[in-house]
């Protein structure tokens, strides 16, 4: 049993597809096929029901895989270990970022630990909260920028920033010329919001129940799959939206769109650095968070004094 075939039966199982397992993997179908019918040989055990290249676990597959994950994590941190011993702040950190924060931290915040840590290289994944999440705990990535509160089980965070909520609105809307807007108006406009899966998605409507209640008396959101969509679709005269400050403030100038602040007190969330308890690359963290209250970042405000939050 080698820790490679452990990584094929963890990537079988996420993808639940041969093929897209060996692509996942980096190689053929046929290797990983027989790699994985050696170790189900050597246990004495079928981990995986097949059908027409599709793979199902079996109940003991299931258990398997879940030890295989604990296994490949504490191998890992062998390696960062070592790595602990020589440098911190050499070799790559794998750095996850939800995507309303991404588009707008990134392009600071990658120039500036460039020249801080040049041989310490980011490996960048942007997706929804529950998959950098779930990334972190299968020791996929080593830390993610998230909106909190999430479950911290097992996880460290490091609150960065708070930034309020704003609402975007054609210039000809009324709304432009108001110098605050109620939170309760959005359920009389048509409003358009991102898709389900996203946390921001949940937090507009925490601030607007009645956007998205059947029986409200304005219409149910529009949504869109991403910020800079939903902007095109403000922009062409579908309805109106709510977005994070910094992605109004941290893009090019565009005079085509009005932002108006929401009347107080405003939704706002607040933005942390998230990793395992067990990741031993301490200076790693604290130079990523100390480039981030150092990144020309606009519309938030940051918290330079926040102490770490464990579970």
């Amino acid at each position: 049993m080698t820790l490679t075939e452990l990584r094929y039966l963890v990537n079988l199982d996420k993808e639940r597809h041969f093929g897209r397992a060996a692509e996942r993997s980096f190689v053929s179908q046929p290797t990983l096929s027989v790699a994985v019918k050696k170790l189900e040989d050597e246990l004495g055990v079928i981990l995986f029901e097949r059908n027409r290249g599709e793979a199902k676990p079996t109940p003991v597959g299931e258990r398997v895989i879940d030890q295989a994950k604990r296994v490949l994590a504490e191998a890992k941190r062998v390696e960062d270990l070592a790595r602990e011993g020589r440098d911190e702040l050499s070799g790559p950190l794998r750095l996850g970022a939800i995507y309303t924060v991404g588009p707008y931290l990134l392009p600071s915040l990658v120039p500036m630990l460039r020249k801080a840590a040049p041989r310490m290289p980011l490996v960048i994944e942007e997706n929804f909260t529950v998959k950098l999440l779930e990334q972190l705990r299968d020791n996929e990535i080593d830390v993610a920028i998230l909106a909190l509160p999430i479950d911290l089980t097992g996880l460290s965070a490091w609150a960065v920033y708070d930034e309020a909520f704003v609402v975007l609105v054609p210039p000809e809307h009324p709304w432009a010329q108001e110098s605050a807007i109620p939170a309760k108006k959005l359920a009389g406009e048509p409003l358009l919001l991102l898709g389900p899966g996203h946390c921001f998605r949940e937090q507009v409507i925490e601030a607007c129940p009645k956007c998205v209640e059947p029986d409200a008396h304005g219409p149910r959101p529009q949504t869109g799959s991403s910020l800079e969509t939903i902007r095109h679709m403000v922009i062409s005269g579908l309805g109106i939206t709510v977005l994070p400050q910094s992605s109004v403030e941290n893009r090019p100038d565009d005079t085509s769109l009005v932002a108006r602040p929401f009347v107080a007190p405003a939704p706002s969330r607040r933005i942390a650095l998230v990793w395992r308890k067990s990741f031993p690359r301490q200076k790693a963290m604290r130079l990523v968070r100390d480039a981030i209250l150092g990144s020309a970042m606009r519309g938030v405000q940051l918290l330079p004094d926040e102490p770490p939050l464990v579970s």
